[in-house]
């Protein structure tokens, strides 16, 4: 394990490697719907802003509930699942 942690510069830390692993599932997975709505509405500079820019879910939940052109709601989110 300590050949992973010193390659990797994985934390010591169970709590801080528990935590970089929820934030980086959150942001892979809220960049991919994001991804998916410009892609499907055809927004070629919103796809590629949202692939770019790194903001931990940020531009990403900025673009879904405000800038996208169908909005997404929490109601349709709910919706679905």
């Amino acid at each position: 394990m300590s050949f992973f942690s010193n390659y990797f510069n994985l934390p010591k830390d169970p709590a801080n490697a528990l935590l970089i692993i929820l934030l980086t599932i959150w942001a892979l997975s809220i960049k991919g719907i994001a991804m998916w709505y410009a892609a499907t509405a055809r927004q070629k500079y919103w796809f590629v802003a949202l692939l770019v820019v790194n903001s931990l879910g940020i531009l990403e939940i900025l673009y879904l509930f405000v800038f996208a052109t169908p909005r997404l709601n929490l109601k349709t989110l709910l919706k679905r699942h």
